[in-house]
């Protein structure tokens, strides 16, 4: 299509006048902030460490990052800080904290952040111990058990919430919706594992999604890699010698083989935190038996009141499994590939961005993650939701998140005083169970 020559010439003059602007200076302010990195160790450490100790709400952290870091403090650019969101998204690990390290990198450099991670995980695993180990011993008691009870419908709420904010955007074509189905249903009934099952939405992505002319030999491969996963995945799932044999079930109580499923868990998720409280989940209560499913819904509470990342909720299994020790390593082997991928990629990350065929691999990666939290979210819900009133809270729990904008904090709070009254107060209909 062919413009007439005065239309062209009216978007030069528009242009020039832009150059010699005020938003042309502001644009260029805003480049210098991306190109020099001028943050001082001690800033870096001092925000990460605040963000780290004060942010709740899961995928909400990254909204106050945004906020706090883009706009209030002028770390990077707009159009830098969605790169990141994206590079966050892409690869395996927390999501929060792989785009709290970004930050960290674009602000200071390599060293920078490595410490400005460090400072933002740090604060979310003492209050977590100290939670954890509150539990353990008061978790018992009448009054904490109220507690947990009105915390666990809260955190399905919440759950169930995230889960639809981020199906809104996974989801958006035919494609994409059949790809969620079709990962939700294996994950529900097969026992291939979500590690597999992210894998063959990412082969399918890439033959889907990937309509360059010379994309035809990429498809070819990711057709091949489908099969041979898919056959290697059934295989492992019904041979006798992998379901039944002892030898492919860590022991809990040995901490390196507590170290080692943790490790896969951070570096084999995709999708962030909630991503790997679904695999969790799935191992240490379905296929383990480690943890009961009320054990693991008062995990997620106290995940929930603790600041920073969910994945946090690694250092409540370890120390249920292996005590102080189990909790230190479970959370150290749960953010490590974190900080390793993010680290190692940041000086490349213009080269990578630019790879076409791994786009096409996370847009078939993304609806997978939702069909599998979904799965799970299905699966914790009659622990945390065991009567008619745990399913009012549930009720006010995601209509006050959707309507009223209520944060995740005070939601907390509210769900633990009603769960506190509960037992003090004449509701024999409500609290009869299902």
């Amino acid at each position: 299509m062919f413009f007439p020559v005065p239309d062209k010439n009216v978007r030069i003059q528009k242009a020039g006048a832009w150059l010699d602007s005020a938003p042309r200076r502001r644009w260029l302010t805003t480049q210098t902030i991306d190109a020099t990195r001028t943050g001082e160790p001690r800033e870096i450490a001092t925000t990460l460490l605040q963000l780290g100790a004060t942010s709740y709400g899961g995928p909400a952290i990254m909204g106050l990052m945004q906020h706090e870091l883009q706009e209030r403090r002028k770390w990077v650019s707009k159009e830098r800080f969605l790169e990141g969101l994206a590079v966050a998204n892409m690869v395996p690990g927390a999501t929060a904290t792989q785009l709290g390290i970004f930050l960290a990198y674009a602000r200071g450099g390599w060293w920078n952040a490595l410490l400005g991670g460090l400072c933002f995980v740090l604060p979310a695993f003492v209050i977590m111990l100290a939670l954890t180990i509150a539990y353990a011993n008061f978790g018992v008691t009448p009054l904490a058990r109220g507690a947990l009870y009105g915390l666990g419908p809260v955190v399905i709420g919440l759950f169930a919430v995230a889960l639809y904010r981020l199906a809104r955007t996974a989801a958006s074509t035919t494609l994409e919706v059949i790809i969620g189905i079709a990962a939700a249903a294996a994950s529900a009934t097969t026992g291939i594992g979500i590690v597999a099952i992210l894998v063959l939405a990412g082969c399918a992505g890439l033959f889907v999604f990937q309509h360059a002319p010379s994309a035809r030999r990429t498809r070819f491969v990711a057709g091949l890699l489908f099969v041979a996963v898919l056959s290697i995945a059934v295989w492992a799932s019904t041979s006798p010698s992998v379901v039944t044999g002892s030898e492919w079930t860590p022991n809990p109580k040995n901490l390196v083989h507590l170290g080692l499923f943790f490790l896969k868990v951070g570096a084999f998720t995709i999708g962030g935190g909630l991503t790997m409280i679904a695999f969790i989940q799935e191992q240490v209560v379905g296929q383990f038996g480690w943890l009961t499913a009320r054990e693991f819904v008062d995990g997620m509470a106290l995940g929930q009141l603790t600041p920073g990342p969910v994945l946090m909720i690694a250092a409540y299994v370890g120390y249920k499994l292996a005590g102080i020790g189990g909790a230190v390593v479970a959370a150290t082997a749960a953010f490590l590939p974190s900080f390793v991928i993010m680290l190692a990629i940041l000086p490349v990350l213009d080269r990578i961005r630019q790879l076409a065929w791994i786009k096409a691999m996370m847009r078939g990666m993304a609806p997978a993650v939702i069909g599998v939290l979904a799965v799970s979210l299905v699966r914790l819900s009659p622990a945390a939701v065991p009567d008619p009133f745990a399913l009012l809270i549930l009720v006010g729990t995601v209509a006050a998140t959707l309507f009223l904008r209520t944060g995740a904090f005070k939601l907390m709070i509210g769900g633990a005083a009603l769960g506190v009254l509960r037992s003090r107060l004449p509701l024999t209909v409500l609290t009869r169970p299902f």
